[in-house]
């Protein structure tokens, strides 16, 4: 009989809702992307792109913060309440990756 492996990589189910204002939220940012594409296409200034690029980056991180509150309130709960504390490391580390 063939031993059945697990896949190494998580996932998470999401709420209709919550997968709706993700995705939502990843089409404009990606909107945003393509209009500072066609800006530089169409040699519009520099300092107008920059500002467009700040904007992106804002909503890239609204877009984290997003993310990042849903996983701790349903992924690391979850696993601290099943007594899972590896993934208070987790957690730390990928903050350590979020704060570069």
């Amino acid at each position: 009989m063939e031993e059945k492996r697990e896949c190494c990589h998580k996932t998470k189910e999401r709420s209709e809702k919550e997968y709706k204002d993700l995705v939502n939220r990843l089409s404009r940012i990606e909107g945003q992307v393509r209009g500072i594409k066609k800006m530089v296409e169409n040699d519009v200034y520099c300092t107008d792109i920059l500002i467009q690029v700040s904007a992106v980056n804002a909503a890239l991180n609204s877009f984290n913060k997003v993310l990042l509150s849903n996983h701790i309130r349903t992924c690391v709960a979850d696993d601290i309440r099943a007594g899972k504390d590896e993934v208070v490391d987790e957690l730390v580390v990928t903050l350590q990756k979020l704060m570069r």
